[in-house]
């Protein structure tokens, strides 16, 4: 039995579920920052070819050139949440120093 009146297995799993729970977060909240970044840069670059009276090639590039920076920082988003999350939960990463004195890696 466990310090909690359970099985260690028990505990183990209750970890393992909010392990996945923390994943699944950490994923929406990529997703869903990422497609806000990505929808605010569509539409500050795209924007101006339906608010001004542009020629049809004018509008297509900044159309197409929207899309193209809205996918490229969607993705670049996605990347850098969830690697920073694997990078503090993994142990390899943070800002915890490897001897426990020091306080700073340089030091």
């Amino acid at each position: 039995m466990d310090n909690y009146g359970g099985n260690t297995g028990q505990g183990r799993a209750r970890d393992s579920q909010a392990r996945r729970d923390a994943v699944t977060v950490e994923i929406g909240y990529a997703l869903c920052s990422a497609a806000f970044l990505a929808a605010v840069t569509f539409g500050v670059v795209a924007g101006p070819a339906w608010v001004f009276t542009l020629s049809g090639t004018a509008q297509a590039t900044l159309v197409a050139s929207g899309a193209t920076l809205g996918a490229v920082l969607f993705f670049v988003r996605v990347v850098s949440v969830l690697g920073r999350f694997s990078r503090e939960n993994d142990g390899t990463g943070g800002d915890q120093p490897g001897l426990p004195d020091r306080t700073n890696p340089d030091s």
